[in-house]
Order: C-alpha cells, then structure tokens, then sequence
C-alpha cells in the first residue's frame, strides 16, 4: 500500500529544524491484520525538494506485540549537470523515546551504507541497536546529504513482524587495559570503520589487520553510532587494547569521539551556526574521551570543519595517503602552535596532532599512519592521557621509529610533547634519531617554519642534531619527508612529532 506524504509542519531541535511529514500508521483498519507470518507493511512515497532541512522524520505509529521493525529504501539519482550535486540520503532509526537532540531515543544509523535494516530484541542489522520495540511513536531519520535540482524521489517500506519481544543479550565490552609493556612507546590508529558503518570489514578482519600493521591499539570509530562497541568480542587480548569511540559526522566536519565510555552517543545533528558543538564535546569529555576533529581540510561535502579548536584535544592532521590536504592541515596546526606561544601562553596550552588511517575498505592499509604514544602502560586511560600531553608521533608503518628531544646545559632535556625550561640564550642542542625511512630528509621546523635539515642515510637509520636557542626558536618539532614528487613542493611525509618547546 502507497501513501503520498504531505509536511505536517516544523519540529523544532535545539536551534536546528527538522521538517516532520505524515505519521505511519499500523492501527488503522486499512492496514489489516497480520499475514500469516505475522507481518504487516506499508509503503510510502515523497519527493524531497532542493533545500530540503539537514533532516527529515517520518513517524512511525508502531503498535502493541510487534518484535522487529524492518526498513527498506530507495531513491532516484537523475542525471544532473556537471558541477552540480546528485541525489543522496540517509537514514537512521529513533525509538518511542524521541527524537530530542541528545536524547535517548537513538537505535542506530546507517547512513547511505545500506539500503535495508532491521531492528529487534536480540540482533539488529550492524550500525543498530538491538532493543525492546516497544508501543508508541517511531521515527526514521532521512538525511538528504544531497539532492539535486529535480528533487529526490523516495520509497520506504516498513514492515513490522509481531510475536514474543525476546530478550536482549547484554552487550560484552572490551576490556580497558591490555598487557603492555609497562611505560613504553605504543603504536596505534583510532580511526577505522567497519560494517557497522560504511566500511567493508569485519571487527575480526580489522583486529587481524591491526595486529599485522604492528598496532598495539584501535579505536572503534563509526560513523554515528557506537553500535560497533559491542562487536569486538574475542578480538581483544594481551596484545591489542580495542577503545571505544564514534566518527561524529556533521555536515559541518566530522570529529573523532576518541576512547569514549563503551555504549555513550554523541549526537551529530547540527551545524556551527547552531552553536551546539560546545555541548557535545563536553558530552565526551564527560565520557572520558578525547575531542580530536578530523581531516579538518577534507574534501568530501561536510568534511570540512567548520567549528575551531578551541575545544580540541588533539587534532588529526595525517588522514589515510598523505595528500595535498593533510599538507594544508599540517599547515594550519603549526598556526595554531605558533598562535599558543606567540599570545603569551608560551605553548602552555596547545592542541597536540596526530594521524589515522581512516581505513574503509580493502586495499586501505589499517595503520597507515599511526599515532604512536609515550604511555605508562596499555590501557585506556595511559593512552589518553598520552595523546592529550602530546607524547606522541606520527609515522607511516611501524618500520619507522623516531627519538627526539632537546637538551640544555645542567643535564636538562626534554622529549616529544614536553618543555625544556632554559634562558632566552643558553644552548640547546636538538636531536632526531630515525630508523627505518629511506630516501627520507630530516626537517626541524620551528615557530619561524623549517630551518634546518639533512638527508639521512641510504639505510633510512641515523641522527640529526641542531643547535639553537630559545629567544630563536620558541619550538622544535622533527619532520621526515620524502623526496618531492613535484620540484618546489614538499615530499609525502613518512613521519614527524609533536614539538617540544623551549624557554621558561
């Protein structure tokens, strides 16, 4: 059965609207009784027009002794002019509970990922939450990412099976600590996506790719969802420490909710013009994770981000390939460090970087790049605490290795993310130790930009000294590049550090 849908008006969410349409309906005779295999569906129609709001809820009236709901959709993708953007929609799921910004009425999304879903007590397609359905007011999320001049056609058929509720397994998290190696350097990425959003791979694929990149952590990183969290089950042990998090996809730059509680949402639905990220990134905070925005610069629509650093633990400046855009976000965290020092705060506060592979699908190699942390031990919270200090550096493999540090007169010194307190004019020697980046320059790059480098060995192993001050240069950080592809351009990076600072 096709219903036409009509708007039913504006339902307001925080400063963000979200145009509502005609409620679904399962109770009216028309509907009928159940089929002989107790399902009952409808199918609805509507067309989106360009300008459609960010999203658009369809309720769905779902009655009493219903165990799954079952969504299927599809649209039209019309031809358009070059230049001009196609048709594309997502969708998620909220249960009787709402559809309040922040709420708890979230089951689950998938994006434009996949073009069915279900959800009931004991399972849920990936990207879901498994759940009670209970009696009342659903609601699908459609998403028009896109839509192009023509408008975009859509049909969605719901069906609903009734029979017992069952019963919903509790959810087996990872664990927070693995084995480790007591204070050491532990390498890792903590930004993969699986099925559970549009990734291809398994969690059981994924933690056998980690292990063989030679990680000693991931992090769980779907794209609006946390669904993923209690799919690790048996894929965690001495060796790979799995954290929790969420890939929180705005249309205004997504931004890693890294280490989160297992089981925590942070919602996505708003821009920077609704002044709601504040809010959100205290929500992970209080989660116990990490706020790091992610490939800033971006190129796909939306990835952009749009909301500043100033509540930024960490930013991803390395995403996947090294392109011309990671190039522009390294770029503009040196500005953010140069900023931190020149204002007075003399890099007292400064947002440290990393890098992720931001892996999807096969042939994307999990841990290229890694972030690679100085942590008391592997667990959860040593390998926080060392990515928000800036502990840390980012290597392509785990054949790259770095040292680096800084050392002044009395035995002081300094390692990665930390300050060497010495006068304005006392020498301070710089020092990098490499192995494995063949073919590779060493750079040290200062506040006044790179103003010392040497070519390592043939091996790809040796040491870079330098000498300076801290009246000349307020930081130090270690680039290892890679011969250009371009002359006049910089080479791919192969690796580089957190800075480590000068002066009192």
């Amino acid at each position: 059965m096709s219903q036409p849908l009509g708007r039913r008006g504006l339902l307001v969410t925080g400063a963000a609207t979200a145009l509502t349409l005609s409620t679904v309906s399962f109770a009216h005779a028309d509907s009928g009784s159940p089929t002989a295999d107790g399902r009952r569906t409808r199918t609805v129609r509507g067309i989106l027009p360009p300008g459609s709001p960010d999203f658009v809820h369809l309720p769905v009236e779902v009655p009493r002794g219903v165990n799954e709901i079952h969504v299927a959709y599809a649209y039209e993708r019309p031809a358009v002019p070059a230049g001009t953007q196609g048709n594309a929609l997502d969708i998620g799921l909220f249960d009787e509970r709402g559809t309040e910004l922040g709420g708890r009425g979230f089951r689950g999304w998938s994006g434009g990922a996949r073009t069915e879903f279900f959800v009931r007590a004991d399972a849920a397609t990936p990207g879901y939450i498994p759940g009670p359905v209970r009696a009342g007011t659903w609601h699908l999320a459609l998403g028009p990412y896109t839509v192009a001049p023509q408008g975009l056609p859509y049909e969605i058929t719901i069906t609903l099976t009734y029979g017992a509720p069952g019963t919903t397994p509790p959810p087996v998290h990872p664990p927070q600590r693995a084995k480790g190696r007591g204070r050491a350097w532990y390498r890792g990425d903590c930004h993969i996506h699986s099925v559970h959003s549009d990734g291809r791979r398994t969690p059981a694929e994924i933690a056998a790719l980690a292990r063989a990149a030679g990680l000693d952590f991931i992090n769980s990183s779907e794209h609006n969802t946390y669904s993923a969290h209690r799919a690790w089950d048996g894929l965690w042990g001495d060796d790979l420490l799995i954290l929790t998090g969420e890939e929180v996809t705005t249309r205004n730059g997504h931004v890693l909710a890294l280490g989160t509680d297992p089981g925590t949402f942070i919602d996505w639905r708003y821009r920077a013009r609704d002044n709601r990220f504040g809010r959100f990134a205290r929500e992970i905070s209080r989660a116990g994770g990490l706020v790091v925005p992610a490939h800033p610069h971006g190129t796909c629509i939306g990835c952009n981000w749009k909301f500043g650093f100033a509540d930024a633990d960490a930013v991803e400046v390395w995403n996947g390939a090294y392109t011309p855009d990671d190039e522009i976000s390294l770029a503009e965290w040196d500005n953010l460090l140069v900023a931190s020092v020149r204002s007075g705060g003399g890099g007292r506060r400064w947002t440290p970087a990393m890098g992720n592979s931001d892996a999807h699908r096969d042939p994307d190699p999990i841990g290229t790049p890694q972030t690679v942390v100085l942590a008391d031990d592997l667990s959860r919270e040593a390998i926080l605490a060392g990515i928000r200090a800036g502990h840390s550096y980012v290597a392509e493999s785990a054949a790259v290795s770095l040292t680096f540090g800084a050392a002044g007169g009395r035995g002081l010194h300094a390692s990665i993310g930390e300050r060497l307190r010495v006068a304005p004019d006392a020498p301070v020697t710089v020092r990098l130790e490499v192995t494995g980046a063949p073919g590779c320059t060493a750079y040290f790059v200062t506040d006044q930009g790179p103003l010392y480098s040497s070519a390592l060995p043939g091996s790809g192993s040796g040491t870079v000294e330098w000498r300076t001050t801290a009246s000349y240069a307020a930081y130090v950080r270690a680039e290892v590049r890679h011969p250009p592809k371009v002359t006049g351009l910089p080479g791919a990076l192969a690796a580089f550090t957190n800075p480590v600072f000068l002066g009192e």
